[in-house]
């Protein structure tokens, strides 16, 4: 069986090097067929130092790397013994309530497979707070001249256990790391916890969690410390619409900045021409198409920034995804698991399609429909 592989976003890269998928089934299967993974060992090589671990955690609940010196001054204090790097140090980032009942048993096992600091609950670290003062702190170590912190950083890789949206927010913090020039961006693998697991499937780390979860944990992490790496192609999409009350935004968009764009520029883009080429036989047709607007722009405008991999959700199906969000958010025990959610997943469509979109009304501006509140 071939190895899954880890993703890195390199902006100056753009290819793509998709590996099969494989189910949960064959995964289980593989699991207890495959030769055995010793815990002892594999603890021993993705641990990272406690000094390292200990102070990148600190600096992140602080959010100040200045605080955390007093760990590298012990570390590297005169006749202490000089720290030896990890092989194959990892940091995981689980969504908890992923997964249904195993998010927070498969976070239990992780800490046990690992340093328990090496280990991020979504709900208490953000993967930009660990991009900024995480891996801040190793740099500034290896800054100073420690050199198991400079190996530390350059060999981390990253785990991101959760659904689509978990990953493209770790895949996008990450890839912040690439625009400050804070090379290398540390490579990403997956536990697939969500409902589609798209880019897990992708790059052959599964479409779903495996059923013999404890003995994969140990399998997945063997992987992510040896697996080959490859680039994932990364679009920046940026949302315009009128100025008005603050709104909350998804981890996966931020504001932007574009006061920058006057409003002819704008208007220029509004009333682009688009040149169309057909090629009959030796002979190039140019054609040009007209775009207009309804109505006129709004003086102000707000913008939202962010980065997504294989595709982007408007209309109805962001307005299903919305609603999906909420449930489970609402109403929890209508989502144990991946099973039961793509049945949620599956009566929530059926109700927008009945309700607008198979009978050609328009979508509703109130993204409320909710499993049985109607």
């Amino acid at each position: 069986m071939g190895s899954p592989e880890l993703t890195t976003t390199d902006l100056s890269t753009s290819r793509n090097t998709a590996a099969s998928g494989r189910s949960s089934v064959i995964d289980s299967i593989w699991g207890c067929t495959g030769s055995t993974i010793q815990k002892d060992d594999l603890r021993k090589r993705i641990t990272i130092p406690e000094y390292l671990r200990v102070a990148m955690r600190e600096a992140i609940q602080n959010k100040d790397v200045d605080s955390v010196m007093r760990h590298y001054d012990m570390a590297n204090a005169a006749g202490a013994e000089p720290p030896q790097p990890s092989e194959s140090p990892i940091i995981v980032f689980i969504n908890a309530k992923s997964g249904g009942r195993h998010g927070p048993e498969l976070k239990a096992r992780l800490q046990d497979l690992m340093g328990e600091e090496q280990v991020f609950d979504l709900s208490a670290v953000k993967p930009n707070e660990f991009v900024q003062y995480g891996l801040s702190c190793l740099e500034k170590f290896a800054a100073l001249g420690d050199t198991c912190a400079k190996e530390t950083r350059e060999k981390i890789r990253v785990v991101a256990a959760g659904g689509d949206g978990t990953v493209g927010w770790v895949l996008g913090c990450l890839g912040e790391l690439k625009r400050q020039d804070r090379d290398p961006v540390p490579p990403t693998g997956i536990i697939p916890l969500g409902t589609g697991n798209d880019l897990s499937r992708s790059f052959g780390w599964g479409g779903s969690f495996p059923f013999n979860w404890k003995t994969a944990t140990k399998r997945i992490l063997d992987r992510v410390a040896n697996g080959p790496i490859c680039h994932l192609d990364s679009w920046n999409l940026v949302i315009s619409m009128p100025a008005g009350e603050a709104m909350e935004t998804p981890y996966s968009l931020k504001t932007s900045d574009c006061a920058s764009l006057d409003q002819q520029f704008l208007y220029t883009l509004a009333y682009v021409s688009i040149v169309l080429s057909a090629y009959v036989g030796s002979v190039c047709k140019l054609q040009a198409m007209e775009l207009e607007i309804d109505g006129e722009l709004p003086e102000k405008s707000s913008y939202y920034q962010g980065v997504f991999y294989n595709y982007f959700s408007i209309g109805m199906d962001a307005q299903v995804a919305y609603g999906f969000h909420h449930l489970r958010n609402e109403k929890p025990y209508l989502a144990q698991g991946p099973l039961s959610n793509k049945v949620d997943a599956l009566l929530i469509y059926s109700g927008y399609s009945c309700k607008q979109g198979w009978f050609f009304a328009p979508c509703s501006s109130d993204p409320g429909l909710r499993l049985g509140s109607e």
